[in-house]
């Protein structure tokens, strides 16, 4: 292998990792309820990226990044024989100026009360609402990462929403795939 092709993975790798890394480790990290286990199987996923002989469109890459993150985070379970509850941690995310402080507690009263009401919802339904939402995957995407079919993940979705509404006494009005 010469050095321009080195230099162009390398590169490639970079930039996958700028885009991809940060919804992962917060995928990881859900699902396993501890940070430097979330990191352990990002970086595994990045290795198996490495690894592979595939050649991606964007977004086939994102599918496989998060199944190949999602098995990996269920072999763990597996291996430990026991499922740990979802942690309420606050993400962490950049800001190019901070916000008020009273908006910060504002914005930390509704991450709580938004964490608690997808706790009470069954895991599939979480899973599905945080690759939706945090993540920004397509329905298809999604199912590609669960192994469910897409009208499932569209039904999860809409039910977990329907749930998230009466719980907080909105109405149901435009279409559930989007945020409002």
């Amino acid at each position: 292998m010469t050095a321009e092709p080195t230099d162009n993975v390398a590169a490639w790798l970079r930039e996958v990792m700028d885009h991809h890394e940060g919804p992962l480790l917060r995928y990881a990290e859900r699902i396993l309820g501890d940070a430097d286990r979330g990191r352990d199987v990002v970086q595994e996923t990045f290795m198996r990226l490495l690894e592979s002989d595939r050649n991606f469109d964007s977004g086939h890459l994102v599918q496989w990044l998060f199944t190949v993150c999602r098995n990996r985070c269920l072999d763990i379970h597996r291996k430990e024989r026991r499922m740990t509850p979802l942690s309420e941690h606050t993400e962490r995310t950049r800001a190019s100026s901070e916000p008020a402080p009273d908006d910060v507690a504002s914005g930390r009263e509704q991450a709580v009360r938004v964490t608690s009401a997808m706790s009470a919802l069954p895991p599939s339904q979480q899973e599905v609402l945080r690759l939706r939402f945090q993540n920004g995957l397509s329905y298809k995407q999604i199912a590609g990462v669960t192994s469910l079919s897409v009208s499932n993940v569209g039904f999860l979705i809409h039910t977990a929403i329907q749930r998230l509404r009466k719980r907080f006494g909105v109405s149901s009005s435009g279409r559930d795939g989007e945020m409002q």
